[in-house]
């Protein structure tokens, strides 16, 4: 198996002291938002035979295993991350399979850039994703009941928000949803400046369930993604918990640590909380207006020690192990890619000692006994 050495994003919403922290080294005051661990190209990991994606592509079926390269190509089809949350993330949606390859050809088609700030689909994959917390972790996910978001905002007590809530008590619930997120992301801008002012000013009196959104809209003054995120699930996972984002499902993640771990896809729609372009028609195109319980996750245990979280589909399977004891060893030798992470105590996997934040890639098939006293997640595929 092999050490990585991966890559700290240092994007502006990520907290300057939580991966130093884990990691324990000295903060550099700057913000620290996502370590990536894999062979996405934007940011491989390193090991002594290259980067990740150079040893991939040397040998696809010897690093994959065949039946991994058979069903999702000769590419690692998952992206294990640490996620550190200091400020709010944009508010934002993936697409299904289907939709990110026709947008994907499309863009292509129309001959835009990439890299176009206004592109929306970087490649032609979906981005199912999985996050668990490693510390308490605010998020936003999915659409509450429309009577709930309708009683949220008339409390706050300002006028601009009654043609909304008047709209949230229609039916059929779905349109409802549709109705009223296209008109606040449609709405005249100094209009809703104006509008988020004073529902941000009504949120700090309020306090207690209306606090999110205060903070929300003291990183994003004016933002109409402010007013969209009130109608959605506000979510606080306690460590051990997870949130699984399948597609269509408007999220955005707040404030916290935790394992985060997706497809292989950097495909994202902006709903709002953000400088970067928001495609309105794309993006009602995509969401899936259906209100609903958010589902936290909580691992199914095995015998054999393993806490699986259960997700719908086979790009990636995120497990743990939680090692009470240095004496007892687990084989984890499996015919699949895996990384192995290491987020609490001291962890030996090989010939490789594990301290928090540090992890291996493991070869499909190769052996991959583990031991010591801590907390080890384990990213692979079912193929």
């Amino acid at each position: 198996m092999d050490r990585l050495d991966n890559t700290i994003r240092p994007y502006a919403w990520g907290s300057p002291t939580a991966i130093p922290n884990l990691l324990g080294v000295e903060p550099t005051n700057e913000p620290q938002a996502e370590m990536w661990m894999g062979a996405h190209p934007g940011a491989p990991s390193r090991t002594d035979r290259g980067t990740l994606v150079e040893v991939v592509d040397a040998d696809p079926e010897k690093e994959l295993g065949p039946a991994a390269v058979a069903r999702f190509g000769p590419r690692l089809p998952f992206l294990l991350k640490i996620l550190a949350a200091g400020a709010p993330l944009s508010l934002q949606v993936h697409p299904d399979l289907t939709q990110a390859e026709e947008g994907y050809a499309d863009e292509e088609r129309r001959g835009i850039p990439v890299d176009a700030p206004h592109r929306n689909y970087k490649d032609a994959n979906h981005k199912p994703e999985l996050i668990c917390a490693l510390t308490e972790f605010d998020g936003l996910c999915g659409f509450r009941d429309p009577l709930e978001a309708a009683g949220l905002l008339d409390d706050l007590g300002v006028d601009s928000l009654k043609p909304y809530v008047d709209l949230l008590h229609a039916h059929p619930e779905d349109a409802a949803l549709r109705e009223v997120l296209t008109a606040i992301l449609t709405a005249d801008p100094e209009e809703m400046a104006r509008t988020v002012a004073e529902a941000a000013a009504a949120c700090d009196r309020l306090g207690g369930a209306y606090a999110p959104y205060a903070d929300i809209a003291h990183h994003y003054p004016g933002d109409p993604g402010v007013i969209a995120a009130m109608l959605l699930n506000h979510v606080r996972l306690q460590p051990g918990e997870a949130l699984y984002l399948g597609a269509g499902v408007p999220h955005a993640y707040l404030q916290g640590l935790g394992v985060e771990i997706m497809a292989n896809s950097d495909n994202v729609l902006r709903c709002g909380l953000t400088p970067k372009h928001v495609d309105v028609p794309e993006l009602l195109r995509i969401v899936h207006f259906r209100a609903g319980d958010p589902g936290v996750l909580r691992p199914e245990a095995s015998p054999d020690g393993e806490e699986v979280y259960e997700t719908p589909i086979d790009e990636f399977r995120l497990s743990r192990y939680v090692l009470p004891e240095a004496g007892t060893t687990h084989d984890l030798t499996r015919p699949a890619p895996q990384i192995l992470l290491c987020t609490a105590g001291s962890v030996r996997a090989g010939e490789h000692d594990l301290t928090p934040g540090r992890s291996v890639f493991v070869p499909a098939g190769e052996k991959a006994e583990v031991s010591g006293t801590g907390t080890l997640f384990r990213a692979t595929v079912i193929a």
